[in-house]
């Protein structure tokens, strides 16, 4: 039994999708000798009310004290990393509630008001790391997926590691050594909505134990398309790459500067699908400065899949865009940006960035003291 998660442009768990990145470079990174756990990775397994962040969220520990992809900066983070380093000293996991029933007054100072229990994972050997490398898989093809983790048996934290099950299309890889246990964790998969919402957790009996796992969807990160070689073009790629964003920068010639980290081709708008991957995780903003270049690159994007096609300009010149395309499409944002009364290419830039994540969220763009509406997608 298998699940095949939809695209989708919203965000994954497993830490947001531009987490994962400096997490799993850290952990390749790590140094095993010494014959202690080098690093324990926490994940935030349950969350009830207003927390700081949501299930699935994860952050590394090293044994220097180093830390990756944090938390958060209060006192929850401070007593986690020191259970930490005390479950990487004892070589054992732990599951660490925070709320009415433990720990109460370290939630209290932070003024959350909610509860959370936390994972702590210490890691003993590089096998530990496998299911993070199908994850990297998962990213390298720009597949969707699912994650299951076992992580507790009759309430206490499950003995050694959790054992994990990564699906895409199909079964990816797995840990899971009894049989009747991974049909389970399949079937729950298989019925559980997770796409692109929080992770959640799932109580589960096999073989008569009872079991806790957590499941999370995968996603591969949003991409951008930059089309245009101008100084607006370049700061909304230095952005994009600050954002864990997969930054393809394109123009009709060669490229005039170097642009560290994002991909550069030179592709016309008829080549321009045959170079680049458009599809439903993909944005794209036509920034050429040039009328005509515009025009043809968003005539050719319009019978792609991609949600978001934003285009720069004054109101006067995006209504001769939008008089000239074939037909009106309601993912086209011209002028590209949310209305914060940007000037330099770096704050357009940073209108552009915040209508993509508001878009890719659902959200309106507007302010959050006026917003209803969870401040977490």
């Amino acid at each position: 039994m298998t699940q095949r998660p939809r695209d989708s442009l919203l965000t994954s768990a497993m830490n947001v999708t531009q987490e994962f990145e400096p997490l799993y470079r850290a952990a390749r990174a790590l140094d095993w000798r010494g014959g202690s756990s080098p690093a324990a990775l926490i994940t935030i397994t349950r969350t009830r009310g207003s927390t700081f962040r949501r299930a699935g969220a994860s952050m590394l520990v090293m044994r220097t004290g180093t830390l990756v992809c944090e938390l958060s900066g209060g006192c929850p983070q401070r007593d986690i990393v020191l259970r930490a380093q005390r479950a990487m000293e004892q070589g054992q996991p732990a599951l660490v509630g925070y709320g009415r029933e433990s720990n109460f007054d370290v939630m209290l100072e932070t003024g959350c008001g909610g509860e959370l229990e936390v994972l702590i994972e210490p890691w003993q050997q590089p096998d530990d790391l496998l299911f993070l490398d199908a994850i990297a898989q998962l990213r390298e093809r720009r597949q969707s997926g699912a994650m299951a983790s076992v992580f507790a048996s009759n309430g206490d934290a499950l003995s050694g590691r959790p054992q994990r099950l990564v699906q895409g299309e199909q079964t990816l890889w797995s840990n899971i050594g009894q049989p009747a246990l991974g049909e389970r964790v399949l079937a729950e998969l298989a019925v559980s909505t997770i796409d692109g919402g929080a992770a959640v957790a799932r109580p589960v009996e096999s073989s008569g134990r009872h079991y806790d796992i957590l499941l999370e969807s995968l996603r591969p990160p949003l991409a951008l398309v930059v089309i245009g070689d101008g100084a607006d073009a370049a700061a909304l790629t230095r952005l994009s790459r600050q954002l864990g964003w997969h930054t393809t920068v394109v123009s009709q010639r060669e490229p005039r500067q170097a642009l560290d980290g994002a991909h550069q081709l030179t592709a016309s708008p008829r080549s321009l699908s045959g170079q680049v991957r458009l599809d439903s995780m993909t944005a794209v903003v036509v920034m050429t400065h040039r009328l005509e270049h515009d025009l043809a690159y968003l005539g050719e994007l319009l019978d792609t899949p991609v949600p978001y096609l934003g285009c720069i300009g004054s109101r006067q010149r995006a209504e001769q865009i939008r008089a000239a395309l074939p037909r009106p499409d309601p993912r086209l944002r011209a002028p590209a940006g949310l209305d914060v009364g940007s000037e330099t290419p770096e704050e357009i830039a940073l209108a552009i960035a915040a209508e993509i994540l508001a878009t890719r969220n659902g959200r309106s763009g507007g302010s959050l003291v006026h917003s209803q509406v969870s401040i977490h997608p």
